[in-house]
């Protein structure tokens, strides 16, 4: 059951200033009015309005007034068009608050250029808005709306319909926002963040018999420096066992203090100034590492100590980012990544069509063709027609699969004999010129919409934030589409 949506409320908005001379400000107020107009017409942001306040009302025993759901409403479509605006302009949370408050074009875009004072979302009510819906919502309504534009591009104003006869395939990595996993760093991490606990817990007056937490990170830094100039000495590798052991038992010492601070806050909250969510905010970023911690001990010594490797599905790469993997890209300045893998699907027209961020380490390149093939045909009334990838996409499985859906395979084959055979066809050769685009699709896609990094924490949520950039990057295309005559006509009047 639908929710039914009240009629927002008209405002009396303000003008809009006249600017001149300003090639940049126009071009970017010509992207947001358009998108505006994608977001209404298309009626994508009614749709994620009726998510979420389905999913609201459900939550509620009784039906809540009008006045609190109406609220709301205004809440799901700020959420929307902050999460698309911060970005289009590669903001932070906290960055894109202050030039929200300071820009009447991002009000407006926003929903916020009232006559009156105007009430800014904060930092805090924009890291709320970037998870205001689940990412299956999100991926739903891309999709939607690319099906909109191929299907009714007189809906969108288009001039014509989206082109998606091709579909151009390639895998990335997006790198995880953490420092190169050296084993003996974790223990500098450990020791930061659990004194750093102890030191919060002790300002609120629960204390136990211990040396300053400060000296402790400050022990640890000296070590770590003690470890780094380490390579350069002849000794090196009995000097580098040597720092590691000091390391080592410094940890420990330190995981026992941590042990006692958390267990003393556990029982004795109710003494400080917190309230119990705070106090388990404390609790959990002190858990995270103190379980983590007996395992990138035994890590080190194995490496360090015994000069054993430690198999990569093992291996602790980050004591506050789990759920990262190696990547060996085999590139030059990035033989190996850390991150996770992306699989990104682009049309002719630069828009990206599906993707895939893996949680677990990605399968080969070829074995990613049939599920995004499957998920292609389920997403779009009329699926691209042709097939275009590099050759570690090719395989003989990917062939016979491609001419039995009666796909063109402009796949890049993996024997040089077969693609001098290929490259005669002007259609396969048509197809890798275009392919080689992708490659710089994927940089404009991370750098430009994604950030480098990505900021976001836990897979959960870069999973979300990525599906927001391929909305953001979607929208941003189309708005640069050419436009049917009539609109463009009554923009220019």
């Amino acid at each position: 059951m639908s929710a039914t949506i009240i009629p927002f409320e008209l405002h009396l908005p303000t003008i809009l200033p006249t600017i001149e001379g300003n090639v940049d400000y126009l071009d970017l107020r010509h992207q947001l009015v358009r998108i505006d107009q994608l977001l209404l017409a298309s009626g994508l942001e009614t749709k994620l309005v009726e998510l979420a306040l389905e999913r609201w009302l459900g939550s509620k025993q009784k039906p809540p007034r009008a006045k609190a759901q109406t609220n709301y409403q205004s809440h799901c479509r700020r959420a929307l068009r902050c999460n698309l605006a911060r970005l289009l302009l590669k903001e932070d949370f906290r960055g894109f608050a202050v030039r929200l408050a300071d820009s009447p074009l991002l009000q407006f875009f926003c929903g916020l250029n009232e006559l009156g004072p105007v009430r800014v979302p904060a930092k805090s009510t924009l890291q709320r808005y970037a998870a205001w819906w689940p990412e299956t919502d999100v991926h739903a309504q891309v999709q939607q709306l690319i099906n909109t534009g191929q299907q009714q591009p007189e809906k969108l104003h288009l001039q014509k319909p989206l082109d998606l006869e091709a579909a151009f395939l390639d895998t990335t990595c997006v790198k995880a926002n953490i420092h190169y996993p050296v084993d003996w760093v974790l223990f500098r991490d450990a020791t930061r963040t659990l004194m750093k606990a102890v030191e919060l817990i002790r300002e609120q007056g629960l204390k136990h018999r211990m040396e300053e937490p400060a000296l402790f990170r400050s022990r640890m830094n000296g070590l770590c420096m003690a470890m780094t100039h380490a390579r350069a000495k002849p000794d090196s590798q009995k000097q580098r066992k040597s720092i590691l052991r000091k390391m080592d038992k410094l940890v420990g010492t330190v995981r026992q203090h941590a042990r006692r601070y958390r267990d003393l806050l556990d029982e004795q909250w109710a003494q400080t100034q917190w309230t119990r969510p705070q106090a388990e905010q404390v609790l959990r970023r002190m858990d995270q590492v103190l379980e983590q911690l007996p395992k990138a001990r035994a890590q080190a010594r194995q490496r360090i100590l015994q000069g054993e490797l430690v198999p990569s599905e093992e291996k602790i790469l980050s004591l506050y980012e789990s759920e990262v993997r190696v990547i060996v890209r085999h590139k030059a300045g990035a033989e190996v990544e850390f991150g996770n893998t992306l699989l990104l699907v682009e049309s002719p027209q630069g828009l990206i069509l599906d993707w895939d961020l893996f949680c677990e380490s990605a399968p080969g390149d070829a074995k990613l063709v049939p599920p995004t093939l499957e998920r292609i045909d389920q997403a779009y009334e009329d699926p691209p027609k042709a097939l275009g990838g590099d050759r570690g996409f090719d395989s003989e499985a990917n062939r016979e699969k491609l001419a039995r859906r009666g796909l063109y395979n402009g796949i890049c084959p993996r024997g040089p004999q077969e693609l001098r055979e290929r490259i005669k066809s002007w259609k396969f050769k048509k197809l890798q010129r275009r392919r080689a685009q992708t490659e710089g699709r994927i940089a404009i896609f991370k750098n430009n919409f994604l950030g480098r990094p990505l900021r976001s924490k836990g897979f959960e949520s870069r999973e979300l934030t990525v599906t927001w950039a391929v909305l953001t990057h979607n929208l941003w295309v189309m708005a640069r589409l050419p436009e049917a005559e009539a609109v463009a006509e009554k923009a220019a009047a």
